[in-house]
């Protein structure tokens, strides 16, 4: 016959709380002195732009629809920033759930501007349309009776 321990489950529960609190503190330490407005995260943001609009660009002559471009540059953006906020986390930097906002934020603009650059592209390069005026002459030059 075996008998239970009293009090190990609770122990064993105990643990992953109290891991749970250490990290939440250390979030909520780091919070307070991430701004969501610093100068790192307009840093975020415009390199974002700069990666998906690259990425957009050198998809061009890959990829011919223009949501699979952008799908492709957003994808390098972000694949970037998440790869630089796991690279900080391991105690190389700060890493910050803010930071990856601005970079999701700068992602969006980039995807939209470069999307919003070649509409005006192709709408500028298409040679305009010509309507005519209904033409009060007749070509056969006989006068009317």
């Amino acid at each position: 016959m075996t008998t239970r321990r009293s009090g190990g489950g609770a122990r064993r529960a105990l643990l992953p709380c109290a891991v749970a609190l250490l990290l939440w503190g250390s979030a909520q330490h780091a919070a307070a002195q991430d701004s969501w407005w610093g100068a790192d995260k307009a840093l975020h943001f415009s390199v974002s732009v700069g990666l998906t609009g690259g990425g957009y660009a050198l998809a061009v002559p890959l990829v011919e629809a223009p949501g699979a471009r952008a799908t492709l540059g957003a994808s390098f953006s972000l694949t970037l920033g998440v790869a630089k906020e796991l690279y900080d986390s391991t105690g190389a930097g700060d890493a910050s759930w803010r930071d990856l906002t601005w970079d999701v934020v700068g992602t969006a603009t980039g995807a939209l501007f470069s999307l919003g650059v070649e509409w005006l592209i192709g709408a500028l390069s298409e040679p305009p349309a010509v309507k005519l005026a209904p033409s009060n002459t007749s070509d056969d030059h006989t006068p009317p009776l």
